[in-house]
């Protein structure tokens, strides 16, 4: 199902609070960014396959297509699996993101709420600097490093910023849900 762009999730906002609220919603996971032929870009399609049924999945930008066609059934009428858009439309996952914070007087990083970054090109580092601008911690990032990402950089990102690249889906869903 595609079609969720920001004002569709938000029109739903008091079912999404609502299940969270009731537990019904534990985590919400955006798994976003490029696609591309590289070999262990299937993380992304495992991770969301063994994302636990309370849980949500956001998506948005060509990466995917390796998953966004996956049956992962619904909580309380609200799709598990919500398609944003393309690249640019990480504007709608930022402001879905803010709006839950808001419903909920909390920051966005206090959220539970996990971004996967799928790294391959240009527009993916607009992107990401667009998150860190706005203070986004605890990105998970990969399949492998963007090249401006010197270990002096890398340092500096996961002081800062608590980047992580990604290990396995197994390993990062029990390192992000407990």
């Amino acid at each position: 199902m595609v079609g969720f762009g920001r004002n569709t999730v938000l029109g739903v906002a008091d079912k999404v609070i609502e299940a969270v609220k009731g537990k019904a919603i534990r985590h919400f996971f955006v798994v976003a960014g490029c696609d591309g032929a590289k070999p262990g870009r299937n993380y992304y399609t495992e991770f969301v396959e063994k994302v636990p049924s309370d849980c949500v999945v956001l998506t948005f930008a060509c990466g995917k297509f390796r998953f966004f066609d996956k049956d992962l059934g619904d909580i309380g009428g609200i799709p598990r699996l919500l398609d944003i858009g393309q690249c640019n439309d990480t504007h709608s996952a930022v402001q879905i993101a803010v709006a839950l914070a808001n419903a909920f007087d909390v920051g966005v990083n206090d959220l539970p709420l996990s971004i996967i970054c799928s790294w391959y090109e240009q527009k993916a580092a607009a992107i990401l600097l667009s998150l860190l601008h706005l203070g986004i911690k605890n990105i998970r990032l990969g399949p492998s490093l963007p090249a401006f990402v010197s270990p002096d950089v890398l340092d500096v990102l996961v002081k800062n910023f608590d980047i992580k690249p990604i290990t396995t889906p197994d390993e990062d869903l029990k390192a992000i849900l407990g």
